[in-house]
């Protein structure tokens, strides 16, 4: 089995019709989440998420890969190293 990292997921949401699905993916994640935060940025239209996970690091790169490919959302993360 693969060593668990810790990252942290940075999810940007460009288009709100795209909240449902990135919803659908963190609730089918939701057992490698550790927590998340959510700002709606509503002067610019944006949502921005930060959601961080515990989880080997091909489990973390599924999770934003699914994000990814979404129309309308940015996604990022940073793994540590241990």
């Amino acid at each position: 089995m693969e060593e668990k990292r810790i990252a942290v997921a940075a999810i940007v949401i460009d288009d709100i019709s795209a909240v449902d699905q990135v919803n659908s993916i963190l609730h089918e994640f939701n057992e490698i989440i550790i927590g998340r935060m959510g700002i709606p940025y509503r002067e610019r239209g944006v949502s921005v998420i930060s959601v961080a996970v515990d989880a080997p690091p091909d489990k973390i790169s599924c999770f934003t890969g699914k994000l990814g490919h979404i129309s309308g959302v940015s996604v990022k993360a940073a793994i540590s190293k241990k």
